[in-house]
């Protein structure tokens, strides 16, 4: 049985992860920061609560260590560092910075790639030949390519070749993890996730990131402008690639009972969900009339209309998008009805998000 070590514990799908290999009786080590008020056992308590509805899980198995991306060791001592990555280890490499705009770019550069430089070398310092690492990275490291997205490696490029500096940082990681393979022997494996949202299982959602966010954002518009009609730059044609949490969480625990895996997957949805389909569900639960136009240019729009246009500055871009990844590879190892996600899916976490309204205060669009 494989000792999983998790970096980045605190977040959504590291929380989920972590829940799920406990319920399977293994021994997880999650190293996560603390925070300005809480403690790094702390912050993964809270998370794992958020991810569980509870904390029945054997915490026993649990084992909490603060850390630092950027220190020497991940800022473990030495023989700590040895203890914990020696042996029959999965170390899943989650921590990162979701910033996305040039003006972070320091912050995104320090925490995307000099801090997973690091983990790097901390995990090749001390694992030994039965070691593997896990880079959890995005699908969206494809940036402006065309045509299918292979499971494979691609060449760094410049920003013009990327949507935003997130991705971008996020190619340049995975070249890094690249360079440790092919120069250290490093047993290493990508993990390309595209957008992931809440439990396809039960409808739960409980992150308000990608669509949730401009959910979020038109329920709170629709709360201040009832029955307002507004146009939205969205390509109605354009589709999200959306995987639930609870499948990513399944890919993710097969790849800790499986020897042998290809370097780079896709955690994809099969095929994606229309814009159209979506706007057609909010329109149907909130009282707002929200209509696609993609030529819809600013000095046209209303005032309410530039609000909802300046609160998509990160979602818009993907909403004019039709991505194809691959996942031959992935449908090897997990099986050819891994990432079957449906409209019927995404319908019932966007009425779960909207019923629960904890977007409902009034604050910004």
């Amino acid at each position: 049985m494989r000792h999983v070590v998790v970096n980045g514990a605190n977040g959504y799908v590291a929380s989920h992860f972590i829940s799920a290999l406990l319920k399977r009786g293994l021994v997880v080590t999650a190293l996560v920061r603390a925070g300005r008020q809480q403690s790094a056992l702390e912050r993964v308590s809270a998370a794992l609560l958020a991810a569980n509805g509870d904390l029945c899980l054997p915490m026993d198995k649990l084992r909490v260590k603060e850390y630092s991306l950027h220190e020497k060791n991940l800022g473990l001592d030495s023989q700590e560092a040895a203890r914990i990555f020696s042996g029959r280890v999965d170390y899943y490499h989650f921590a990162a910075s979701l910033k996305y705009d040039e003006k972070s770019w320091k912050e995104i550069y320090a925490a995307n790639v000099e801090g997973l430089e690091n983990s790097l070398k901390t995990f090749t310092a001390h694992a030994g030949s039965e070691g593997r690492f896990f880079y959890v990275g995005t699908a969206y490291s494809c940036g402006h390519h065309q045509g299918l997205f292979r499971e494979s490696f691609y060449p760094d490029a410049g920003i013009s070749a990327f949507r935003n500096y997130y991705e971008l940082s996020k190619r340049m990681g995975e070249n890094l993890v690249r360079t440790f393979i092919e120069e250290h022997g490093l047993a290493a494996h990508v993990l390309r996730l595209s957008q992931v949202v809440g439990d396809s299982s039960n409808g739960q959602v409980a992150t308000d990131y990608g669509v949730f966010d401009f959910t979020r954002r038109m329920a709170r518009l629709a709360r201040r402008y009832p029955q307002r009609k507004v146009r939205v730059k969205i390509d109605p044609n354009g589709s999200q690639n959306l995987i639930p949490v609870n499948q990513v969480v399944a890919h993710l625990l097969r790849s800790t009972e499986t020897d042998e895996l290809p370097v780079v997957m896709h955690i994809v949805a099969r095929e994606g969900v229309s814009n159209s389909y979506i706007l057609r569900q909010l329109n149907e639960l909130l009282p707002i009339d929200l209509q696609a136009e993609p030529q819809l240019k600013q000095q046209d729009m209303d005032a309410v209309e530039r609000l909802v246009a300046v609160g998509m500055s990160f979602t818009g871009e993907y909403s004019r998008l039709n991505l194809h990844f691959d996942t031959g590879q992935r449908d090897r190892v997990m099986g050819a009805e891994a990432g079957v996600v449906t409209p019927d899916d995404v319908g019932r976490m966007l009425r779960t998000f909207v019923a629960a309204g904890n977007y409902a205060e009034v604050g910004s669009v």
